[in-house]
């Protein structure tokens, strides 16, 4: 009788243990499903985010490039105007010739 007492606690110690590591198993399972769903989900996220990167710095180039042609229209039109240093001297110049005109 304490033989078969013996083996039937083993055999619940057993199915205990089998219960406790199949347990275990399905925590583990949704663990890594839960995990999985994150980096998935984390990597949609990553994806969109260096989309909307990829858009502004393709339109910052496309201003930079409207700005640095606009600036060299500016320079261009610039240098051709005259300083403020040649007009006196032209008017420096008329100034004189009129004065001789009239004496």
């Amino acid at each position: 009788m304490t033989e078969e007492y013996y083996n039937q606690q083993t055999a619940l110690d057993a199915n205990a243990k089998i219960r406790d590591l199949e347990e275990k198993q399905r925590l583990l399972k949704e663990r890594i499903l839960l995990i999985g769903q994150n980096l998935v989900s984390e990597r949609d996220e990553m994806s969109s985010s260096i989309q909307e990167m990829k858009k502004t710095i393709l339109q910052l180039k496309e201003d930079n490039l409207r700005m640095k042609e606009f600036v060299q229209r500016i320079s261009e039109h610039v240098s051709g105007l005259a300083r403020k240093e040649e007009l006196l001297i032209v008017q420096r110049q008329l100034d004189l010739l009129r004065g001789d005109k009239y004496k």
